[in-house]
């Protein structure tokens, strides 16, 4: 099972992609534990697209797609941005890091998901949630 959905960078289509998460959930019977993780993951990658990746150019689009098996349920989150290094990230968690608002979307993304990879430097998410 395959469901997309392509957004203009704007903030407000974050609405959008919770209904879309929300039905995606609902028609396939994801269990609440994993449609929270569902939902809060995809929205920090897709806000992370929006924000850092397209700098919130309407002209930019961002790509969600969700796929699902019997076992898995992989989220695609693609922008039309520069990317960045992901392999560099600071810990949001230490000290000297409490401050900086930076870096919590994808900490937050890799402790919610089972697996996360990044492709096409950065601009590229895939997140796998296990059922």
């Amino acid at each position: 099972m395959e469901k997309h959905l392509d957004i203009e960078s704007k903030i407000d289509n974050i609405n959008e992609v919770e209904k879309f998460v929300d039905e995606f959930s609902e028609k396939n019977q994801i269990h609440s534990d994993v449609y929270g993780k569902i939902l809060i993951a995809t929205v920090e990658a897709v806000n992370n697209s929006i924000v850092h990746g397209n700098k919130e150019d309407v002209n930019k689009k961002v790509y969600l797609s969700f796929e699902m098996d019997e076992n898995t349920i992989r989220i695609l989150v693609e922008d039309e941005g520069d990317g960045f290094d992901y392999t560099n990230l600071p810990d949001p968690t230490k000290p000297e890091n409490i401050e900086n608002i930076h870096g919590r979307g994808i900490y937050l993304m890799q402790h919610l998901a089972d697996e996360v990879e990044f492709f096409k430097e950065g601009t590229l998410v895939q997140m796998s949630f296990n059922l």
